[in-house]
């Protein structure tokens, strides 16, 4: 295949390669995951905006030392081109009950199938801050306060 149609394709067998190394990860697999990102790759999350394959790492290696029990499941994903869309839920324990964080992650991908830009959108307050005492009843109520009223 060439052209479009050709890259999609191309696309379609890394973001394959990336979610099975994402859905089957443990602190033994990251170098697999290592090898789906290009050697310059950037990483942002609400938390983290990194530049290069070891800073993503650290953030999976801090991840298995902080979280409990956690994993990914992808739910969705679209390609077009070198570009791709992933919806997915992170499962974990945080302090004894499991919860679910739902998000996005939008990647590009260079010509050999490595990401290159790996964006997470996620709402860290709604999914995780609002869960927490004490903090999370004063977001929760300021959410209530500036949210639009409904009929």
């Amino acid at each position: 295949m060439t052209g479009r149609a050709g890259e999609t394709a191309r696309t379609e067998l890394a973001v394959a390669r990336l979610v099975a190394c994402y859905e089957g990860l443990t602190p033994a697999s990251l170098a697999d995951l290592g090898a789906c990102y290009a050697a310059d790759a950037q990483f942002r999350d609400p938390f983290n905006q990194v530049e290069g394959r070891s800073a993503i790492l650290r953030i999976f290696e801090h991840m298995f030392a902080t979280a409990d029990a956690p994993r990914f499941r992808v739910t969705w994903q679209m390609v077009q081109g070198r570009e791709a869309m992933l919806g997915w839920e992170f499962h974990l324990r945080l302090r004894g009950q499991p919860r679910v964080i739902e998000g996005v992650s939008h990647l590009r991908f260079d010509g050999v199938g490595q990401v290159v830009a790996h964006r997470d959108y996620w709402d860290a307050v709604g999914e995780l801050y609002e869960k927490l005492p004490v903090v999370g009843a004063g977001l929760a109520w300021l959410r209530r306060r500036l949210a639009a009223p409904q009929p």
